[in-house]
């Protein structure tokens, strides 16, 4: 038999995965693999920072339910890895993450970027693996991409010594495995009993999360809710897994949207959570009532039960469980009688959702200057109306102000940050949007603080020939932090909440892209219209009120006890 090394496998075995993009900044500890992977059908795309690299390769695992891929370097191109890695594992998002490291033989010698990054990460992670042996690399890749995504997906991490790599070893005993698995179970008993209580119930909702959408659950889900007549929220993932413009469907599960989301979260008898968790987003829990009849469905047993009693726990697929319910209400024949049981309840959310909505519709419609952020909001979203239109948000408040707003037709075609609460996602996720929708509109909304973690990204756009439109909401600092400031011990300290005014699209359009200004709420629209009609990636710098308080302000200020020393 004939020789082979380690980097040859590594290559090897990523394209055999199946595996079209790796997400990556260049570096000497991962170069053999460089070395193998050029010419193959694998392409390596290049950004301006680790972080972003892994943002993207994120990005990537959300939109097409598959893990993203990334490969940095040892020491500082692993440090920079960890902030997406923590992202990625409270989004539960899809996500293999490929690291170099010092040579097995050179660890604790004083090497280059040596670090002890294995224990670094491993608490952040599904899975942290080291491969020690070349022979074994093929094993460790098929064992690290189907853990991320296997039941909960979610991010696993694969180290890759930069002395294994150059090894070589005998192609007799390489195993190259590669195995699929369908982890998907369905619990038929739970299906009946979920059934039987929604039979009892007056007033129930169902709020679909992230496991509806890497469930593929979209199509039983709706047909689920028009058989019953369940009116529908959605989150995280799941947002559009039921249409935002479905009769039933009442848009986003969060309260502080403006809507019917307090009101049925507060009202509900039977609260249906499919695939989502009982997070900061329900008050851990708590904005439901007490007596309310509380059902989790989860593919992770663990999960159910978090922060609440769950009436009926069900470990199962969403998509598997949506079809079984949907097989129980046609063999019983219980359309007509759940529908008309449950019209009053809908009829009840309508009123809710339209008194909520007449209250924001000032700030929605606001005329004033600097611009309302609500206002820039939804001009961005009543823009961005096409089924395929996918918008990103980033940022403190501007994600809040979007997350209010936006209705999204489709499901997939809306990310941020999610529970983590991380800025520096907007430009690598937008990025990895158009990639991978070439023929979409993107259009990120961000932050004028969260813009600047990784403005350079703006180039990888250019670069790249990725036209992607960046609004960006500049209150002239950190407006977030500046107001829970303000809320909580009476003025902003101005180390840390403060910027000034920066001509962020002077500096786009020195980086080769197009750059607009604008100051007044009237000439949004146009901007917008003139940035895609460019074909050009564009920043729209847009002057917004300093001085508008978000929800997500009022939240930050009431978190914890304060007390000053």
């Amino acid at each position: 038999m004939g020789k082979t090394i380690g980097a040859s496998l590594a290559a090897q075995a990523l394209v055999d995965m199946g595996i079209d993009y790796i997400f990556t900044l260049s570096g000497g500890h991962i170069t053999p693999i460089y070395q193998y992977l050029e010419n193959t059908r694998v392409k390596l795309f290049d950004t301006r920072s680790e972080q972003a690299a892994v943002f993207m390769a994120e990005a990537y695992g959300r939109t097409m339910r598959r893990p993203g891929v990334a490969m940095v370097t040892a020491g500082p191109g692993f440090t920079n890895a960890l902030t997406p890695i923590a992202n990625a594992r409270l989004a539960n998002s899809p996500l293999l993450l490929i690291s170099g490291c010092v040579g097995l033989e050179s660890i604790e010698k004083l090497d280059l970027q040596d670090m002890n990054q294995l224990p670094v990460i491993e608490p952040m992670v599904k899975k942290a693996l080291v491969c020690p042996k070349p022979e074994r690399i093929p094993e460790f890749v098929d064992m690290a991409y189907r853990t991320a995504i296997s039941g909960r997906p979610g991010p696993v991490y694969l180290e890759l010594p930069v002395d294994v790599l150059n090894s070589e070893t005998s192609e007799e005993g390489v195993k190259r495995n590669h195995t699929q698995l369908d982890t998907r179970a369905v619990d038929v008993k739970g299906a009946i009993s979920l059934m039987d209580m929604i039979s009892r119930s007056e007033k129930p909702v169902i709020i679909a999360g992230s496991g509806a959408w890497y469930a593929d659950a979209s199509q039983e889900l709706t047909r689920f809710v028009e058989a019953t007549g369940i009116p529908a929220f959605t989150s995280s993932m799941g947002r559009g897994t039921i249409p935002d413009t479905h009769e039933l469907c009442f848009e986003s599960s969060l309260a502080i949207r403006p809507g019917a989301a307090l009101y049925a979260n507060s009202n509900a008898d039977l609260v249906i959570l499919l695939g989502t968790r009982l997070s900061l987003y329900y008050i851990f829990g708590e904005i439901f009532k007490k007596e309310a009849k509380v059902v989790q469905v989860d593919i992770m047993p663990e999960e159910i039960g978090r922060n609440r009693t769950i009436d009926l726990g069900i470990v199962s697929d969403a998509g598997l469980f949506m079809e079984q319910c949907n097989a129980i209400v046609s063999e019983r024949s219980m359309t007509e009688e759940l529908r008309q049981r449950f019209a009053p309840w809908v009829n009840e959310l309508r009123q809710a959702d339209r008194d909520a909505k007449k209250d924001a519709a000032k700030d929605w419609e606001s005329e004033a200057v600097p611009i309302h952020p609500m206002r820039l909001a939804r001009e961005v979203d009543s823009f961005m109306d096409r089924d395929d239109d996918i918008v990103v948000a980033d940022g403190g408040d501007t994600q809040i102000w979007m997350g209010l707003t936006r209705m999204i037709r489709k499901p997939g075609h809306y990310l941020d940050s999610g529970l983590y609460g991380c800025l520096a996602v907007g430009l690598p996720y937008a990025n990895a949007a158009k990639l991978m929708n070439p023929d979409k509109r993107v259009c990120l909304i961000t932050g004028d603080g969260s813009i600047g973690f990784n403005f350079m990204e703006f180039e990888t756009s250019i670069r790249k020939g990725l036209p992607i439109v960046v609004v960006i909401s500049n209150d002239l600092g950190w407006g977030m932090i500046r107001h829970s400031q303000e809320l909580r011990i009476g003025h902003a300290i101005k180390e840390g909440s403060y910027i000034g005014e920066v001509n962020y699209h002077k500096l786009v359009e020195a980086l080769g892209g197009k750059g607009i200004k604008v100051e007044k709420p009237d000439d949004i629209r146009p901007a917008l219209e003139e940035a895609f009609a460019s074909g050009k990636t564009t920043c729209i710098n847009v002057m917004t009120d300093p001085t508008t308080i978000s929800p997500g302000s009022v939240a930050l200020a009431n978190l914890g006890s304060y007390k000053a020393y």
